[in-house]
Order: C-alpha cells, then structure tokens, then sequence
C-alpha cells in the first residue's frame, strides 16, 4: 500500500534540504542589514582612498553582481552537470564566501588595516557567495518543482521563500545577537557625498562585530553542503538525460508505482529531444517570465529588506534593530499566509491583490514624507508593504519561474529570467541610499524618501495590471501541461 501512494515523509525530507538553500538565499542577502554601518565605519578609517556614499552602495550591494552572474550560468549548470551537483557547488561557494567576509585580510593584508586592496579583496568574497546565491535561487525552487506532485507542487515552492524569509529572519535575530550590548557606529555627513564616524562611536561594531556577522553564515552553509549530497537528482533531469530507470525509482519512491508510471509517460511524451531552441514556444512565455522577475524586484522590496535598520532609524521609533527583527516576523507570518492558500486561491490573485497592497503600504510612506504624522505611521506602513509582498510576489515569483516554461527549455529559460531578477536586484539596491538620501529645497531629505517610495508604489499598480493581462493561471496544472499550453500558444 505504501508503494501504491508513495512517501510524503521522503517528499517532504528532500524538499526540506532544497529549502535549506533557500534558507542560505535569505541569510546571504540579508547579513549586510545589520553589518553594513559598521561596515562602512570600518572603511571610512581607510587613508589610501575615500570612501563614498556611492562606493559603500556598490559594497553593500556587490554579493548582487555575483548573483546575476549565478543566475545567468545556472542554466549551463542544471543542464550538463544536473540539479544536484549545482546545488553542492552552491552550498561550497556559501562558505568560501562567509568564512573570506569575516576575515577578507587573509594572508595578504595586515589584519583590521582598511585599505583599498583589502575592500577589493571583501567585495570579492561577497561576489563568490553571490553566485552561490544565484546558483541557489534558480535551482532550489527548479528542483523541488521537478520532483513535487501538481497538488502540492505551489505550496512546496512557497515553501523555499518561507525559507529566504525565515533565513533573513534568522539573520536578523544573529545580527541582533552579536551586537548586543554594543551599538552600531554614528555616521556624520561632512560632505554631499562624505561621511565621517563620530568619535563616540563602539570602536567593537567597527573593527569586530561585522565580520561575526558575516561568519555566523559559514555554520549553515557546512550543513547545506553535507546534506545535499544525500538527495536524489530530479527525476525531469534523468527523463530528460534519457536515465528513465532512475527517474522511475525515484517518482515510484515519491508518488507511487502506478502515478510514476503515468508522470514518466506524461514526461517521455512532452519530450521529443533533450533540449530545444530557447524561443521554440514563442517569445512571450520567456516574456513573461523575464517580466515577472523584474517586477518581483522593481517594486523595491530588497532595498527595504537590506537597509531595515538606516530606515527605521530615519524615522526615529526606537531602537532600529527591534523593530527590523519585528518585520522579520511579520514577514514570516504573511509568508505563509501565501504557503496555505496558493493552491486554494490560485497564483494571480495573490500576485494582484499583494501588488495593491504594496501600493498602499509605499505610497503611504511617500505620504508620510509629505504631510507631518505619527512617526508610527509609516512604520506601520513600511510592515504593511513588506507584509503584502510576503504573501504574493515573494514567494508566487519563484512558484510561477519554477513551473511556467516548459520542460525542454526549463534550465536555460529559468537561469535568464532569474539573471534579469538579480539584474534589477542590484539596480534597486545600489540605487536605494543615493536616491532615498536626495535633498530638494526646503524637503532636505525628505523629498528623497518620498520619492523613493513614491517610484516603488507606482511600479506596484503597474505590476498588477501586468499579471491581470499577461499572466497565465498555473494551479493544478503538471509541468507537462504547460509544454502544451505554451506550444499551442506558439503555433496560433
């Protein structure tokens, strides 16, 4: 009987492992929220160069640089060395990266001396982890879609962005932990674009507390690595590989003997070759695609999740760090909101209704900039924004990228449209302090935070008229079934 059914526990146990890369995803990204002013204190020390408002965007945004580059290659990955193998290259690259931040000097450099060489040396690791990152975004939800049954298929996906969020949650407490009772440097503007540490600032957060912070990664990063040599590669990757005794085994193991049988014939039928010519379904499914990774990212999610802590500062409600690790939780919460419904409800409406949402919540603070009100007013907007992305872009995106192109063009059309996210990733962060720290006339800075939420708001409403027209629904349909939908899309 059990091998009539399958085993959800074994379903649910390499699932598990996958979503541990989507852990690793959040806790990579989101490190640099609680380092990076004393980061950017440490490097303001340096005599051979000056450090800038723009050279510390590009600093804290560089790990980005690394995740388009990722992204892009993890379709060549995927397809020659397979799933599983990709995501063990991912998981070492994590350490690389963790172990080289917290201490970017060795060997070559004089320890806690700041110089241009060794900033060079620290956005490299970054970049290494990066495409670490990219690699891991790309094939952890392309993998657990490929091995997930199509009822359960959406919650199991929304599942890896529970984990980016939980990661960032986890990172958020960590951050919170290493800095204890020390506090994080007073950074003075002495220039349009210089800055200088306050002589009263804890000489520990700048010389010390950002490196625990970029080390505490390199413990889960070893436990991903370890684990993932124990999961089975993707059955669609063997089909595909011609390896159909493997993947048979392991559908068998999952769905049961009987529904492998059909999922194997269902596969073999939708497949005439091993891969085929990118836009062999037509343009607009990669259109689609490509799209709905800029917009995940063009409504300026990222650039709230990396700088929490400068923003509520900004707004003068208590300590900064509390309330960063409270919007972890909320986002926690609304997140899987998006888990137990994107099968019930669909994947559109929680893209539509979340993208309004977002709306409210930016403009709302653009507001806020605007007229004088509680400053709790636009905290509670700032959770409002980020609570709607949780339970619809955040993780229907990945649901949506993971399950739309069609199985021979998956791996190629998957590494593209993640390639434009991390692209546009990096726009927004880098951009996000130059422009959220624009000046005008009697506004001073606050013509720079309303019109950074003000652009993020408005591409919030364009988002969802996108995903109204152009976005097909996806609930209850297997992989296969969107091969055929794209290809009799491409034959009209």
């Amino acid at each position: 009987m059990g091998n009539d059914k399958g085993s959800k526990l074994y379903l649910f146990s390499i699932v598990a492992v996958a979503v541990l890369g989507g852990l690793l995803f959040g806790y990579d990204t989101a490190v640099i929220s609680g380092a990076e002013k004393g980061l950017q204190a440490f490097f303001l020390g340096a005599t051979d160069f000056v450090y800038t408002d723009a050279i510390h965007g590009i600093t804290s945004s560089s790990a980005l640089l690394g995740c388009i580059l990722g992204s892009a290659l993890s379709g060549w990955f995927a397809a020659r060395l397979g799933r599983k193998p990709t995501l063990i290259c991912a998981g070492v690259l994590f350490l690389v990266s963790a172990l080289g931040s917290y201490y970017p000097e060795f060997f070559f450099f004089a320890y806690g001396k700041p110089s241009l060489d060794l900033l060079v040396a620290f956005n490299v690791y970054r970049i290494i982890g990066g495409v670490g990152v990219g690699l891991a975004s790309a094939i952890c939800p392309m993998y657990i879609a490929e091995v997930a049954p199509s009822n359960l298929r959406g919650t199991l996906v929304s599942w890896n962005q529970f984990a980016i969020i939980f990661g960032q949650l986890v990172v958020y407490f960590v951050n919170f932990l290493i800095l204890g009772e020390h506090t994080n440097p007073v950074i003075e503007k002495i220039g349009e674009t210089l800055y200088a540490v306050h002589p009263s600032s804890d000489p520990w957060t700048i010389s010390t507390g950002w490196r625990y912070m970029f080390g505490s990664e390199a413990y889960v990063a070893a436990v991903f690595t370890i684990l993932v040599c124990f999961v089975p590669e993707s059955p669609r990757y063997l089909a595909l590989n011609g390896n159909d005794s493997r993947a048979l085994a392991i559908l068998s193991r999952i769905n049961g003997k009987k529904a492998a049988d059909a999922i194997l014939r269902q596969i073999k039928e939708t497949v005439t070759v091993k891969s085929e010519r990118l836009f062999s379904f037509g343009i607009m499914v990669i259109f689609v695609g490509v799209m709905l990774s800029v917009f995940q990212q063009a409504v300026g999610i990222n650039a709230v999740l990396y700088y929490a802590p400068r923003i509520f500062d900004s707004m003068g409600m208590g300590n900064p760090m509390v309330q960063t690790v409270i919007m972890g939780i909320v986002n926690i919460v609304f997140t899987l909101v998006a888990v137990f419904t994107v099968e019930k409800l669909g994947r559109k409406p929680l893209l539509i209704w979340g993208s309004i949402g977002m709306a409210i919540g930016a403009l709302g603070v653009a507001l806020s900039n605007i007229v004088e009100v509680n400053p709790l007013v636009p905290v509670v907007c700032i959770m409002v924004y980020s609570a709607s992305f949780m339970f619809s872009w955040g993780p229907i995106c990945w649901v949506l990228i993971s399950e739309i192109f069609p199985n021979t063009i998956r791996s190629a059309a998957v590494a593209i449209a993640v390639a434009f996210q991390w692209i546009f990733n990096f726009i927004v962060s880098s951009t996000f302090v130059p422009m959220y720290n624009m000046s005008l006339g009697s506004m001073g800075d606050k013509f720079g935070h309303m019109f950074a939420y003000a652009l993020y708001g408005l591409i919030c409403i364009v988002a969802a008229w996108f995903v109204y027209r152009l976005v097909p629904e996806t609930k209850g349909k297997t992989l296969e079934d969107m091969t055929a939908l794209w290809r009799k899309k491409s034959s009209k």
